[in-house]
């Protein structure tokens, strides 16, 4: 008996999303790992980070949460339906998708980043180091999306142990090499900013490789195999139909968070600092509800693929429910504590007071940013991501009207009552949406034919 399908909700969910969300947690820890020893190479290396980091963020948040979320969804909803065949004929088709976005990102990216590093004030020696430091990372990024494509397989399968895991090793081994070879320690070449890179792009490229053979081997729960599977526009359409239209998500998560950005920034470098320091605190939040959100995607994708709406609908509102009050608790205490956060990372008094404005104002939308983001994995397990996507492109449009309507003259705590409005916005219109939306049992369709050969 599936434990996915007939265990206990909530025990078994919090089974699943544990080890993730100690994972994602480590993976987040690398960025702040990563940004200290950077600041050791000096000022040019840490803004050709903030450059270039940005894009490296994107292929992560598209390639793990959003596509990688419709491979999860179509692979344990063909399972909930027990269709073995569709689910060998789906993993190789997710994997077409991955190689083929890879390296279609990895050309754009190395063709297009310098002009937008201009664009975004790029220049002279910064520009220099963020044309290196990029023409190497994203080297990194076929790996990267073969990586998250091969998690998202096992994952679909109702297996977190072996991903956790992977994102774990990727993490020590990228802030391990990262730094040996960028600062040259134990005797190795200080190879300054393309070291750094170098230590991303080994760490993935190995990570994917071993994943590759743990796949092919007997040891997975769902095997990667090629022979006798014909490639059909059907089985790409199941996963691009919820992983390309999630793709918009993190787009406009990112595009809000230049908006807010750029209103702040008009209030001088103080300001802007104390904003960083509070937003820092919400991009480490995500990952506790992406663990809890990737943990409900084959639960509710093996329902959904079962008949089993009632139970989908259930593990749905119960993920939600546990992101809510995980951040909701987290916000709380930065409300009545906000030094407990922004402490850390200043002394200086003017910065602290910005920061701390912020806690107080957008901490009461942390709970509304767990509920939002968790259902919106929970919507990917159902194939329904309409609705979140809807919410989040609502939450831009709220923000960037609100911020043309309040103007370059409003205060900081009006700014930063503003994202924590559009936190509340979007998690309360993805619950209705999702409440409104019409999940019902889907396969995907009948099992791929395959040769007698294959079987």
């Amino acid at each position: 008996m599936n434990p996915l399908l007939h265990g206990p909700i909530l025990r078994t969910l919090l089974r699943l999303a544990v080890p993730n969300v100690f994972a994602m947690l480590a993976a987040a820890a690398v960025g702040i790992g990563e940004t200290l020893y950077v600041g050791l190479l000096g000022k040019t290396a840490l803004a050709a980070m903030a450059l270039v980091f940005p894009f490296v963020m994107l292929m992560q948040m598209c390639s793990a949460g959003a596509m990688g979320g419709g491979v999860s969804s179509a692979i344990s909803r063909a399972t909930g339906a027990g269709q073995p065949e569709r689910v060998r004929a789906l993993a190789v088709h997710a994997l077409c998708i991955g190689v083929v976005l890879g390296l279609a990102f990895a050309l754009l990216l190395w063709t297009v980043g310098p002009i937008a590093w201009r664009l975004l004030g790029g220049s002279g020696e910064v520009l220099q180091q963020a044309r290196l430091y990029g023409a190497w990372v994203f080297c990194a990024v076929p790996a990267m999306w073969l990586f998250n494509t091969l998690i998202s397989l096992v994952r679909g399968s109702g297996d977190m142990r072996v991903p956790s895991a992977a994102i774990l090793a990727v993490s020590l081994v990228q802030i391990a090499l990262g730094s040996v070879l960028g600062l040259g320690l134990l005797g190795a070449p200080r190879l300054g900013m393309p070291g750094v890179a170098l230590g991303q792009v080994m760490a993935y490229w190995l990570a994917a490789g071993a994943l590759w053979g743990y796949v092919r081997g007997g040891a997975a729960r769902i095997r990667l195999e090629f022979a006798g599977v014909r490639l059909q526009w059907p089985l790409f359409q199941d996963i691009l139909r919820v992983g390309a239209l999630a793709c918009l998500s993190p787009l406009l998560t990112v595009a809000t968070v230049l908006v807010v950005t750029a209103l702040v920034a008009v209030h001088g470098n103080e300001a802007l600092a104390g904003y960083g320091i509070g937003a820092r605190l919400e991009f480490l939040l995500v990952p506790i509800a992406f663990g809890v959100g990737v943990a409900a995607v084959p639960m509710v994708g093996m329902a959904i693929g079962a008949g089993q709406v009632a139970r989908a609908r259930r593990v749905a509102w119960t993920a939600g429910a546990v992101s809510a009050a995980l951040l909701g608790t987290i916000g709380l205490v930065v409300v009545l504590a906000p030094d407990a956060w922004a402490g850390w990372f200043t002394r200086d008094a003017g910065v602290l007071q910005h920061a701390r404005t912020y806690l107080r104002c957008a901490g009461p939308g942390f709970a509304f940013l767990g509920l939002g983001l968790t259902l919106y994995f929970a919507a990917q397990g159902a194939g329904k991501v309409q609705a979140p996507v809807a919410a989040a492109c609502l939450r831009f449009l709220f923000v960037l009207l609100a911020g043309r309507l309040l103007g370059a003259g409003a205060p900081p705590w009006m700014l930063f009552s503003l994202v924590g409005g559009a936190m509340a916005l979007y998690g309360v219109t993805t619950a209705l949406g999702v409440r409104w939306s019409a999940w019902g049992p889907r396969a995907g369709g009948p099992a791929p034919a395959v040769s007698a050969a294959s079987r």
